[in-house]
């Protein structure tokens, strides 16, 4: 068996925790394997253990990430449909179930329950943007179609239709189009509704629109489509991470696609979550 580490080495605890996760895996009879910038801050293991990059996550059999949900996030974008248990570093980690101290404990057991083939995972949905260039990897939070700036200067006419009908036409920033799980995100900075993870739906929220209009949750399976006609220049940006730039006239279209998310370990109350919000 696998394990990959993927850290936020500028955590002060990353270091410490990712020396301490190589021993355990490897006393769990497991192969740990550091991605290849999180081993830049390997301590006492530097010079034996396993490197791997991070768009080989995907090979490892589960996936430890330390750090806050941009490190999840991170982790998630390289390991595909690899089981991933989130070590919260952060303040606020959605994504992330487990406590520091708990981190060697929970890992060691998650290695015998793969074994038994007995590992507790929830599955999400991911998010994927088509344009006429190509295909921005798929998001686990949201993808914003955006201006070069927010406010003057940025801002751009669009026209969003959900399969084929007309939503509204709108002076913009931008639009957020975000997953369940992406819905605390950007989604709720931007003033989206807040959405359990387990409903089947994809919000589409408008930043600063002329004219404007509340946000939409459609069903999982229907494309929401955002036309730019003419704007100096335009990105899709998933998951704040990556982005693709275009020259309008051109239509981004946004369904719920590609590798499913799944994250491992226990299913902390999406409700006690929210606390973390105040």
């Amino acid at each position: 068996m696998d394990v990959g580490i993927v850290g936020q080495t500028d955590k002060p605890r990353v270091a410490d925790l990712v020396d301490r996760l190589i021993t355990v895996i490897r006393d769990a009879g497991a192969a740990p394997m550091v991605e290849s910038v999180t081993a830049s801050i390997v301590g006492p293991h530097r010079d034996d253990v396993a490197r791997i990059d991070h768009a080989d996550l995907d090979t490892c059999d589960l996936v430890v990430s330390l750090g806050g949900d941009g490190t999840f996030l991170h982790a998630a974008h390289g390991a595909g449909t690899t089981p991933i248990v989130g070590v919260n570093l952060g303040t606020v980690g959605f994504l992330n179930a487990i406590t520091p101290e708990e981190a060697t404990a929970t890992v060691e057991a998650m290695i015998v329950d793969w074994r038994a083939d007995a590992l507790t995972v929830r599955e999400r949905p991911r998010l994927r943007a088509e344009t006429p260039d190509g295909s921005l990897p798929p998001a686990v939070n949201e993808v914003t179609v955006r201006g070069r700036r927010r406010g003057p200067g940025g801002r751009f006419d669009v026209a969003i239709a959900v399969d084929g009908d007309a939503y509204h036409t709108a002076r913009v920033d931008g639009v957020v189009v975000a997953t369940p799980t992406g819905s605390t995100a950007y989604n709720l900075s931007e003033g989206g509704p807040i959405v359990h993870p387990d409903c089947p739906g994809t919000i589409v929220t408008l930043q600063a629109a002329e004219p404007g209009m509340p946000s939409l949750v459609v069903h999982r399976d229907q494309t929401v489509s955002i036309t730019v006609e003419a704007a100096p220049n335009v990105a899709a940006v998933s998951d704040g991470r990556r982005s693709e730039s275009f020259d309008p006239p051109v239509t981004v279209d946004l369904r719920q696609d590609g590798p499913t998310l799944r994250i491992a370990g226990p299913d902390d109350s999406f409700f006690d979550g929210l606390d973390k919000l105040r």
